[in-house]
């Protein structure tokens, strides 16, 4: 009896892993949960759950809505995104951004959502002495990009209407979408196409589209955009390579699945 019950003792999770399979458990689920939703799928004392999940938002990998449904906060975010943004399949990520901006000959890039704001990553520049120099590391509005909107339009409505509601629409170009309605009735038919568009909404004279790229469970993970200057290509020109953009997403995507 004794040997068993020492045997049960060791099996049993450390804090340690007990904060993983919640951290795991609360970024699988469909919906936002509670630190008691938690508790009962992991079967663990709500007290323990309460306090991992205090320990958790003090830290800044999760953080707790005025309901009380724990989200991702930006540590677990950015550790999200370096796992992939790592040098590990740095190589193929640039032979498919390679290969796509020669086949297309406008600079292509990957852009991924942090806050209210997208941030670039890899590029592949286009072979032109005239092109738009958005570095990596470079930090862009999500509401008149088309990295920024594709993402908008993809969030639920519910998320995306609260965005909106707390977001001022700034003048950047001269066609930026400043009215309300006409950003939704833009956002709504992204997400029908998912082709985000800009046109010339961000700089003048700058066009550009984008398509997700998207984990295995469906989710986006970030953005595959292609910008030109439009005394190059109109904004008809670059959404005609819509089709390259999400074969290449796809090969981006699979690079989530290789082992």
């Amino acid at each position: 009896m004794s040997n068993k019950v020492e045997s049960v003792q060791r099996e049993k999770p450390s804090s340690i892993v007990r904060v993983l399979q919640m951290l795991e458990a609360a970024t699988l689920a469909e919906r936002p949960l509670l630190a008691t939703d938690l508790a009962d799928q992991l079967e663990i004392p709500r007290a323990t759950a309460h306090r991992l999940v205090q320990t958790l938002c003090r830290e800044g990998f999760m953080q707790i809505d005025p309901r009380g449904r724990l989200l991702a906060a930006s540590r677990l975010e950015t550790i999200a995104n370096n796992v992939w943004f790592n040098a590990r399949h740095k190589l193929e990520r640039q032979a498919i951004l390679r290969g796509l901006a020669d086949r297309i000959g406008e600079t292509c890039g990957i852009a991924s959502p942090d806050g209210v704001e997208m941030v670039y990553h890899d590029r592949a520049e286009a072979n032109w002495p005239l092109r738009i120099n958005l570095p990596v590391g470079a930090r862009v509005p999500i509401a008149c990009t088309s990295s920024g909107k594709l993402y908008l339009a993809l969030l639920p409505e519910k998320q995306r209407r609260r965005v909106l509601d707390s977001l001022t629409l700034t003048r950047r170009a001269r066609n930026t979408l400043v009215d309300r309605k006409a950003l939704e009735a833009s956002l709504d038919q992204i997400r029908k196409t998912e082709l985000g568009t800009d046109d010339e909404e961000f700089i003048d004279g700058m066009v550009a589209c984008a398509v997700p790229i998207r984990r295995p469970d469906g989710q986006l993970l970030a953005c595959l955009f292609c910008h030109a200057p439009m005394v190059r290509e109109s904004l008809e020109d670059l959404a005609a390579f819509a089709d390259n953009l999400k074969d290449a997403a796809g090969q981006l995507s699979g690079l989530l699945n290789v082992g």
